[in-house]
């Protein structure tokens, strides 16, 4: 019944937001498109796409996931009245709370890898 539904906004879905918004939009998503899901600046698109569509209280059984992760987020994009410079400084501040996530993980991994030896 709820094929190909996710509750936050998935990497795989991030080539289909190619015109969806103006060039300097076009060129993100281009340059992510290209990069492993696993990478610092694709986690930072897709935590930016989580709060601003507002995944963390959508329901399996909403219209909005009913609709799929990428239809909801295009919806949020066409009604995004702000121009790209606004969305891209929202993936700028979603890039900073990733990359002082990751330095917070580091010693944890760290202290891991040595207890692993």
């Amino acid at each position: 019944m709820y094929t190909q539904n996710e509750l936050m906004f998935p990497s795989h879905a991030i080539p289909k937001l190619r015109s969806a918004r103006g060039e300097q939009w076009d060129a993100l998503v281009e340059r992510l498109s290209m990069l492993p899901e696993t990478h610092e600046d694709v986690l930072a698109f897709m935590l930016m796409m989580i709060r601003l569509n507002g995944c963390l209280p959508c329901e399996t059984d909403s219209y909005r996931a009913m609709r799929g992760c990428v239809m909801c987020t295009l919806q949020t994009l066409r009604r995004f009245k702000e121009p790209d410079e606004a969305l891209l400084r929202l993936y700028e501040e979603a890039r900073r709370d990733m990359r002082r996530h990751l330095l917070l993980m580091q010693p944890a991994a760290q202290s891991e890898s040595i207890a692993a030896r």
